[in-house]
């Protein structure tokens, strides 16, 4: 709890690693709950994505936005697209929570297009014919087992990965990506 408290003080991004049912993803649904609530200038901006998106509905958005995509999302589902360019998951996360469960099923695609958002808080996306730029300001809250079976880290149940498997599955994500994490902890 004290690591999602300074990641919600901070705007800090967090992955958290551990095994099956130890309540990583309950931890990450719970991580709205302890930001402060939109200020009307964020209300505006979440709201105008939502209205671009089609998805505003009665007014304006005043609840933090709250994604989880499941690991199936295609590069452009993440960043947007389309012959006229839609905000994706990490724009329509603006002011919110973009929440990576089994981070490292993602595609690798998926993954480093996060790169440039995380960085800049920003996502250009560009055709033959129009450059978009949707703001993309959002905690990624991540969370993934520790191996691939998952149980690297139990104490009731025995691993059974190899080592060559284990660092696989951590090759998974890039130095890149980790750097944009500022906070990892065991769950």
């Amino acid at each position: 709890k004290r690591a999602l408290e300074i990641a919600a003080a901070g705007g800090h991004n967090l992955l958290m690693v551990g095994s099956p049912g130890c309540g990583k993803t309950m931890l990450a649904k719970r991580f709205p709950s302890i930001l402060p609530p939109l200020n009307f200038e964020e209300s505006i901006d979440v709201s105008k994505i939502y209205s671009i998106a089609g998805l505003l509905k009665n007014g304006l958005v005043s609840q933090r936005p709250f994604r989880q995509p499941h690991h199936t999302i295609s590069d452009i589902g993440i960043v947007g697209g389309g012959a006229i360019p839609r905000p994706g998951a990490i724009s329509l996360s603006h002011h919110g929570v973009l929440l990576l469960d089994e981070f490292p099923e993602f595609d690798k695609k998926v993954l480093e297009v996060l790169r440039q958002p995380l960085e800049y808080g920003e996502v250009t996306i560009s055709r033959a014919m129009l450059s978009l730029t949707y703001p993309s300001r959002f905690s990624l809250i991540a969370a993934m087992n520790p191996c691939p079976c998952g149980f690297l880290m139990d104490e009731n149940k025995e691993c059974r990965c190899k080592q060559t498997q284990i660092d696989r599955y951590w090759r998974k994500l890039s130095g890149p990506i980790l750097d944009r994490i500022d906070l990892m902890i065991e769950v």
